[in-house]
């Protein structure tokens, strides 16, 4: 019955709206001032540091200096700086005709107001980038992804070293041995690789030992009648096309990924990241540069003639070095212009028995590319920003252009070591690194909608 009046008294003093006045009557709004403007903080934002200041000094701290970094104690931040949204609504709440008086002159001065939206632009253009930006979980090692990835790269160190030390088995490849040297068992081999039709003559070729002298002699005759008995024409015209590219080259012509990059380590890694960074500057290059021996084969896979279709021969399509019709062009130019990553995936796709795995690698970032291009276009586009298209597009050609002329000149002098090394981490570990991204991309675009 003693306590009843005190709590009168305090729900009273509650109802006035005054708590704090009445119990806390030290708090003076010199404990909320700005440290740049030493002001009031208005839409206080607080940095790394622990230091916190207004947020329209903070953008005019950047504006006038571009350095990412405390005004106070000039630590570097990390992310983008966001309000602290329960230090902004103590103090609202307790000093309200203050904060009112300064949103007033804040609006009213055009450089504060220019400052602001150049900051948040620059907030916006780096958040997808920036270290720890992201949920809780993303401050510890980058999120489950960077985890795996870490993982991985330990795992990937010791197989790329046990491949550097048994390196000297890929200068056994056929495309490094001269024809007239291979012996029964290496022409099988090669037999074997134009396509899944040519075990039906394993067997025969085996049993006449047809080494390499003996292949460059035989004709279609001969492959028509015992001991070969090739009846189906095709096969044997798909035979005699190969052999006489073999006769041409004096080796065996590449075949499949392995043995292009065996041959061409230094080409083999600028067209995976060129297609990886700009497939439209990449293919655009093996048009220019690689048209008979790359470019051909690559149309006629993803954009085959309608009769061709039924075909599921990939090593045909490969050697079809006949002109593209204008339904091919057609095709190609339309995926080329929209949809460029869409060609590798489909190109991919018709080496899956080949290629069991990495072809699947190839599929999987081939989606995860387009995905992330969407992202780039919707960011662009959310923010009215059209116009600079040409700019950036401009810039984009020169900085791959750049970069592919300096690989292009010092690529022979790149250990091949190194070059495994490259080859590799773009090949199987960058679908990892994009999953990431497209994750961090859907969540900064969820925070966005709320």
């Amino acid at each position: 019955m003693e306590e009843s009046p005190q709590n009168d008294l305090d729900a009273a003093s509650l109802e006035k709206n005054e708590p704090l006045e009445s119990t806390s009557p030290q708090i003076s709004i010199n404990e909320f001032s700005c440290h740049c403007c030493y002001d009031i903080l208005v839409n206080p934002t607080t940095l790394n540091c622990g230091h916190s200041f207004c947020r329209h000094c903070l953008a005019l701290w950047w504006a006038s200096s571009k350095k990412t970094e405390c005004p106070e104690c000039r630590e570097k931040w990390e992310g983008f700086p966001k309000v602290n949204i329960l230090l902004r609504d103590a103090v609202e709440k307790l000093f309200p005709d203050a904060i009112r008086m300064r949103f007033e002159d804040i609006q009213q001065n055009n450089d504060i107001v220019q400052s602001l939206a150049a900051f948040q632009k620059f907030g916006n253009d780096h958040t997808p980038s920036a270290p720890h930006t992201g949920r809780g979980n993303q401050h510890r090692g980058g999120g489950f992804y960077s985890g795996v990835l870490t993982a991985l790269t330990g795992v990937a160190v010791v197989l790329l070293v046990y491949h550097w030390s048994s390196r000297e088995s890929e200068r056994h490849l056929l495309v490094h041995k001269a024809v007239a040297r291979w012996t029964a068992e290496e022409v099988v081999l090669w037999l074997e690789q134009l396509g899944p039709w040519a075990s039906l003559y394993r067997d025969r070729f085996l049993s006449e030992r047809v080494n390499g002298r003996l292949l460059l002699t035989l004709t279609e005759e001969e492959f028509s009648k015992a001991p070969y008995t090739i009846e189906s024409s095709s096969h044997r015209r798909a035979i005699l096309m190969e052999l006489e590219r073999v006769k041409a080259l004096g080796v065996k012509p590449p075949q499949n990924l392995w043995e292009y990059k065996a041959v061409n380590p230094g080409r083999s890694l600028f067209l995976l990241y060129a297609l990886k960074s700009s497939p439209r500057l990449g293919l655009l290059y093996l048009y220019l540069f690689d048209y008979t021996d790359t470019f051909l084969p690559f149309i006629h896979t993803i954009c085959p003639l309608q009769e061709d279709s039924s075909g599921d021969d990939i090593i045909s399509k490969l050697l079809d070095l006949r002109e593209p019709t204008w339904k091919q062009w057609r095709e190609f130019l339309i995926k080329y212009s929209f949809l460029p990553y869409q060609l590798i995936a489909e190109f991919a796709w018709d080496w899956l028995e080949v290629h069991y795995w990495t072809s699947r690698f190839l599929i999987v970032n081939a989606m995860l590319l387009s995905v992330l291009e969407l992202f780039s276009f919707w960011r662009i586009w959310s923010r009215s920003e059209l116009k600079t298209m040409p700019q950036r597009m401009w810039s984009h050609f020169w900085k791959v252009s750049t970069q592919g002329l300096f690989v292009a000149m010092f690529w022979p002098l790149i250990p091949q070591f190194v070059c495994n090394c490259l080859f590799y981490w773009a090949l199987y570990f960058n679908p990892i690194i994009n999953i990431d991204l497209v994750v961090k991309e859907v969540r900064r675009l969820e925070t966005q909608v709320l």
